[in-house]
């Protein structure tokens, strides 16, 4: 082979190993377009849209769809689901209520809440790890005993925990950024070194790639599912606690569809239902999406149960495009 023809063939491998980067972060790229139209239409149809309260109510919704998006983006990528997200957040504000009432002082009141929330999700876990139940079924009647224990317990109203310094606090802007932005951020950073730089995450992304395979290699995959939905509660819990300092109560009714949005925010970053692939920055600017569509119609004045339908609108195309992916990336290995 001449000279030429060997740098040729290098600068085209160079070229084509450039194109497949590119490919792989298609899905990040277009959301980022997808965000900044998003500013656009409604900055100009939407009053106030652009308003620096508003922009601090973004941040908000956003965190309290992130903080639970980010361990729903493992489960998922490790080939389950978890429908019991919103239930869980508002049964853990109700029992955060209660323990100020008791009470309890307010920092142990928020580690018995996460670890509560860790133990409810673990219950799923097992479910799902040791007993065979698919983790649709077991987050569905958690989902559904979570939040008739709430509604039983407080006869459908708020549990008023009275004036609370740290709750206050947690509520209170630092430098124009609300503190659960601030707390969605740092744990975004956490999943994000974890899912990618720890021996947990690879083993995540082989549990949903293929749990049997994962098993032969020396995976305990029913440790990491049950370590996944522990996750996953108590991260739901941290939003409980952040719902209690944003309403000033704990109430049952609180984050009714939260589950979908967080569902939604994950797949619309590009998390393939079936497993085994994903990623945090996907998820993040899922978030963004989502919680930039529910702001913008309410500010519009768009009915709220429309709201809903393009909700389910923008999961059932996300998941069309998820699966488009998937082919996709198939054909292009077979290649």
């Amino acid at each position: 082979m001449s000279l030429d023809q060997t740098a040729k063939k290098a600068v085209s491998q160079k070229t084509a190993s450039r194109g497949f980067a590119l490919s792989k972060h298609m899905n990040e790229l277009s959301l980022f377009f997808a965000i900044a139209v998003l500013y656009v239409v409604f900055s100009s149809t939407a009053p106030g849209f652009m308003s620096f309260n508003n922009q601090v109510n973004i941040l908000r919704d956003a965190a309290t769809i992130g903080i639970a998006a980010w361990a729903v983006t493992l489960i998922i990528i490790a080939g389950e689901i978890d429908v019991s997200v919103g239930p869980m957040v508002a049964f853990i504000s109700v029992e955060l209520a209660f323990l100020l009432q008791w009470g309890v002082p307010t920092p142990a009141a928020f580690v018995l809440a996460i670890a509560f929330g860790a133990l409810l999700g673990s219950i799923s876990g097992i479910l799902r790890a040791y007993f065979d139940v698919p983790s649709f079924v077991a987050t569905l009647g958690m989902w559904s005993a979570l939040r008739g224990i709430a509604l039983f317990v407080t006869d459908a109203l708020p549990v008023s925990i009275g004036r609370n310094d740290m709750l206050d606090a947690l509520d209170r802007s630092v430098f124009g950024i609300p503190p659960a932005a601030i707390i969605m951020l740092v744990l975004f950073a956490i999943f994000a070194f974890v899912s990618r730089k720890t021996a947990f995450g690879r083993s995540v992304f082989a549990v949903g790639g293929n749990a049997h395979a994962a098993f032969l290699s020396g995976i305990n995959v029913a440790r990491i599912r049950v370590a996944l939905f522990a996750i996953g509660g108590a991260m739901a819990a941290i939003s409980g606690i952040l719902l209690v300092s944003r309403l000033g109560s704990g109430n049952a009714t609180a984050a009714n569809g939260l589950e979908f949005d967080v569902i939604a925010a994950v797949v619309v970053g590009g998390t393939a239902l079936s497993g085994g692939r994903g990623s945090m920055l996907g998820t993040l600017l899922g978030v963004l999406v989502i919680t930039l569509i529910g702001n913008g119609l309410v500010l519009l004045g768009i009915n709220p149960f429309f709201q809903q339908v393009v909700r389910g609108l923008i999961i059932v195309i996300a998941v069309l495009a998820n699966i488009q992916a998937i082919k996709r990336s198939l054909s292009r290995n077979r290649g």
